[in-house]
């Protein structure tokens, strides 16, 4: 199979969660159209816009992403914006000449990306919860690992609202959980991954971020080396809890930790000087 680019603009589905139909209208959270996104015209100056998408193929919310950056490089004052969705399967891969993850390509079930975001390959597909911050780093000191933390930080509280013990692996990008390990010589850490984050940076601006496997199937993990990681175990918060956990109701505490926490990322000043 052929590594895919950007390919003609799809239609963003119908949610669903686990592929159980999700009533997102009552839970206050209706699907948004493209043409919608964004904060609306002459709207009081916030930190953060969020939009769900809904259930939405990789191509499209990529040229979503990369028409907000373009707009974000012009206008340096608009807003950031945090998109949550799910996608239809397909597998990604940063810009790396190591394609060694996916191990040959050929035989993998969906179609594959390579895309402007570090890291192996990975895999995105519905019960998974997609989180794409758009976000102007200059108002954050310019630093990508600071952002990096506060993303990991981020999904480490969403968990523990669920009752699910996370945490950050040293070395590693991506949020971790279950009992310590020996998996290297004299070294342990946490055996199970839940979430996984890969970013792509323009003039400074964010695109791309984190996937949490909320619910779903995790067989199409085994077709790869997730990450590059050799010997990681893929894990879920429905399989963790043993019951039926919603992508949207995820999505919505998502939401709402992040209005919570974004000032914890920006500066004390958002004076800066524009990036060429």
């Amino acid at each position: 199979m052929s590594i895919a680019g950007p390919g003609e603009a799809g239609q963003p589905l119908q949610s669903k969660s686990c592929d159980r139909e999700v009533d997102a209208n009552r839970r206050g959270w209706a699907t948004q159209p493209i043409e919608a996104i964004g904060c609306p015209a002459g709207a009081e100056r916030v930190d953060l816009c969020v939009r769900w998408l809904g259930r939405m193929k990789f191509e499209e919310a990529l040229r979503l992403q990369e028409e907000v950056v373009a707009k974000k490089r012009e206008n340096h004052s608009s807003a950031d914006e945090l998109f949550l969705l799910e996608h239809e399967p397909v597998y990604t891969i940063g810009r790396t000449p190591d394609r060694s993850s996916l191990l040959g390509a050929a035989h993998l079930p969906h179609p594959i990306f390579a895309i402007n975001r570090g890291g192996q390959a990975t895999y995105h597909g519905p019960g998974q919860l997609m989180g794409y911050p758009v976000v102007d780093l200059r108002r954050c000191g310019q630093d990508l690992h600071r952002y990096l933390r506060w993303l990991e930080r981020l999904l480490i509280e969403l968990l523990a609202e669920y009752d699910i013990s996370a945490t950050q692996r040293h070395g590693l990008t991506g949020v971790w959980i279950g009992k310590l390990e020996i998996i290297e010589p004299r070294e342990l850490f946490p055996n199970r991954k839940i979430a996984s984050i890969g970013v792509g940076v323009r003039h400074w601006i964010t695109m791309h971020g984190f996937a949490l496997n909320v619910c779903g199937d995790l067989a199409p993990f085994n077709h790869i080396v997730p990450c590059g990681i050799s010997n990681v175990t893929m894990t879920s918060m429905e399989k963790e809890l043993g019951k039926e956990i919603s992508v949207v109701d995820v999505a919505v505490a998502f939401e709402r930790l992040a209005l919570e926490r974004i000032r914890d990322l920006m500066t004390r000043t958002e004076t800066y000087s524009a990036v060429t």
